[in-house]
């Protein structure tokens, strides 16, 4: 494994061979296998979190060698306070899988084999169904009007409703949306799809409306900045990158204005473009592919939603029937 040189951390919980290992890990992690920058914060501040309950947990501060003979009550013990603070099953699950990425980490540069991780069983986590918009209110968010009567400037309601008109008409999450750079979409008329940049920094090619490019279009015309062709195309109040949470924001005006649930988020308009193709007839594969979901399996959690209609098409169509 590459030996190159991590950023420095400081640990007060635990001796500097630790701290030289976790930057190394990290940064192995970022370089080679390119988790996203938030997977890497929260990995790096669960490991440091677990540190210093061990520190506190042994009466001492955590060497290589101490961490090496981790024992399974130890894991348990840290568990068991994470939930304690009333920390979700989910973030208990990454917690672990993190713990076990540092210690696969540490067997593979000959540093010690943390074996007690293997022995703990993931935090059982409930499966939660996404909730898709109706079809009539997930237009209604890229509508600019429905927003007529706010003190804001024209310009940035026009933006906001762009911006939700591609996370529901091409399905986009709001990271990939406010990535595109001017020169990735096209004018209306001149082009069809959208080359996104996605998780793990990979690129996929996703179909793109021509009104919705209107309304891009629409609010580039509007835009008081300039927008050169190798920067954002959405752009903040004051001309800088724009902040996922402005759209949250706006989204949450929105759900009052048009009487939606709480669970009406920016990244359920993402669950309702797959739900609303499914429905049409759409292929679970093909779905997969426009999402830019590594596994088919993440993409299944939609079939749940619509099984009606699955099951109308399955007893019009099979064969056998």
């Amino acid at each position: 494994m590459s030996k190159a040189a991590a950023p420095p951390i400081e640990l007060a919980s635990a001796d500097p061979s630790i701290a030289q290992e976790m930057a190394r890990w990290l940064s192995h992690l970022g370089a080679e296998r390119r988790l996203a920058p938030k997977t890497l914060e929260a990995y790096g501040r669960d490991l440091r979190q677990c540190l210093d309950f061990l520190c506190a947990h042994w009466g001492e501060r955590v060497t290589l060698a101490r961490f090496a003979a981790l024992e399974a009550t130890d894991i348990r013990a840290f568990m068991a306070m994470r939930r304690a603070d009333d920390i979700a099953g989910r973030s208990l699950m990454r917690a672990l899988a993190g713990l076990r990425s540092f210690g696969r980490f540490l067997e593979r540069e000959g540093k010690g084999k943390v074996g007690a991780l293997s022995a703990i069983r993931a935090p059982k986590v409930a499966k939660t169904l996404p909730k898709p918009l109706p079809m009539a209110s997930a237009k209604r968010l890229a509508d600019a009007d429905e927003r007529a009567g706010e003190d804001r400037e024209t310009w940035i309601l026009a933006r906001d409703a762009a911006v939700m008109a591609l996370l529901y008409g091409s399905g986009l999450r709001i990271s990939e949306a406010l990535g595109l750079k001017r020169r990735e979409v096209p004018r209306p008329g001149e082009g069809d799809v959208l080359i996104v940049t996605g998780k793990g920094n990979k690129t996929r090619m996703v179909p793109v409306l021509q009104n919705v490019l209107a309304l891009v279009q629409e609010y580039v015309a509007m835009c008081p900045y300039p927008l050169p062709a190798e920067g954002p195309i959405f752009l903040g109040a004051r001309g800088g990158p724009l902040s996922p949470r402005i759209i949250q924001l706006a989204m949450e005006r929105l759900r009052g204005a048009l009487g939606l649930p709480d669970s009406a988020t920016p990244h359920a308009l993402r669950h309702s473009f797959a739900t609303h193709l499914l429905s049409r007839g759409g292929d679970l594969r093909a779905i997969q592919e426009l999402l830019g979901h590594s596994s088919l399996s993440t993409t299944q959690i939609y079939t749940g939603i619509d099984s009606e209609r699955l099951l109308e098409v399955y007893a019009s169509t099979h064969p056998r029937r």
